[in-house]
């Protein structure tokens, strides 16, 4: 019975995780990633709401995550953290608004 179980566990986990492989897409060489459907993302200059919105993403986008970064700690789809993803330089997007897949970095630290 204890066997029969784990087999399930394993299944469903190796579903989930195809599930959220399928979300990130690499396109020109770029892992992208998408935006929370339905929302239109502020895109920030620095890592908090303080900072001046440079632009805003229309829905259902896809953005490259260069780095990441530690800054305002923001509540959005995706849940409540302080990670903010650089999309380009000068460029940033809360990650609670990015289905990135974790709760953690998933790419190096901005310098």
């Amino acid at each position: 019975m204890a066997m029969e179980e784990t087999a399930e566990t394993v299944a469903t986990t190796d579903v989930a995780s195809a599930t959220e492989a399928a979300d990130v897409e690499t396109t020109a060489g770029a892992i992208t990633y998408p935006t929370a459907p339905g929302y239109q993302v502020n895109v920030r200059s620095g890592p908090g709401t303080n900072h001046r919105v440079v632009k805003v993403l229309p829905y259902n986008t896809r953005v490259p995550i260069r780095c990441q970064r530690h800054g305002e700690k923001v509540s959005g789809p995706y849940g409540t953290t302080d990670i903010w993803d650089s999309i380009a330089p000068g460029q940033y997007v809360s990650d609670a608004y990015v289905r990135t897949g974790s709760d953690g970095f998933v790419t190096v630290p901005c310098g």
